[in-house]
């Protein structure tokens, strides 16, 4: 069965352009014109990716994410006109998996939804393990985090982040590793975008778990040392 796309996006043009990209793709699309809208279509149909305008009518993207990430796991890609990192760190801190800025390459955007789906596939076919540093705990299956006792939510993106370096704790990683290891080749942004991931992770789990080594990259130590 084809994979089911919510498009959140009231101008109607730009949700012609998607529907065509994405149906072409061999996506199922599904079409909501304002926040409300999307979030009784989300569950309606219950997608496997909703691609999220924030410039909406009735309930902005902002808004109609935090309510989905209260649900659901389901990934979320934003779109916007909005190109500034406050909107971008924003975007983030609400759970979003990722920020594409307006005007956008639809074939990009395709690429961007590929990568997406499967790093969530990955993640459901991941076996049970759990990862323990200090009083952080990460469950590989459930994505769930916690600190202290404490449930954390971050982003797929963010997970997957810390459960990398988790799994190879004493070892540095340049930005450009874990693009490449974590993004894979299909993202063409701004390396730079692993530094506001770090700093998302840092802020939600109240502590400075992962090790900034100046002018080579990020590490979480062993802790025998």
């Amino acid at each position: 069965m084809p994979k089911t796309i919510l498009v959140i996006e009231d101008e109607e043009s730009i949700q012609k352009i998607i529907r065509a990209f994405l149906e072409d793709a061999g996506y199922s699309v599904i079409l909501a014109g304002d926040g409300v809208a999307g979030i009784e279509a989300f569950h309606r149909t219950k997608p496997d990716l909703i691609l999220l305008d924030l410039m909406l009518p009735k309930v902005d993207g902002y808004a109609v994410c935090e309510i989905l990430r209260k649900e659901s796991r389901v990934p979320v890609i934003m779109l916007t006109a909005l190109d500034d990192n406050d909107s971008q760190m924003k975007g983030f801190d609400v759970l979003a998996d990722d920020y594409i800025t307006k005007p956008f390459s639809m074939p990009l955007v395709v690429r961007r939804i590929e990568a997406v789906l499967r790093r969530t596939e990955q993640g459901c076919q991941t076996e049970t393990s759990v990862l323990r540093y200090k009083d952080l705990v990460l469950d590989t299956e459930s994505y769930a985090v916690s600190v202290g006792g404490e449930g954390i939510a971050l982003t797929t993106r963010e997970f997957e982040i810390l459960k990398f370096l988790l799994e190879n704790r004493g070892r540095v990683f340049t930005r450009e590793h874990l693009l490449d290891s974590i993004w894979g080749y299909d993202y063409f942004g701004d390396a730079r975008i692993v530094n506001t991931h770090i700093k998302n992770i840092r802020k939600k789990l109240g502590a400075d778990y992962i090790e900034t080594i100046r002018g080579v990259g990020y590490k979480i130590e062993k802790e025998n040392q």
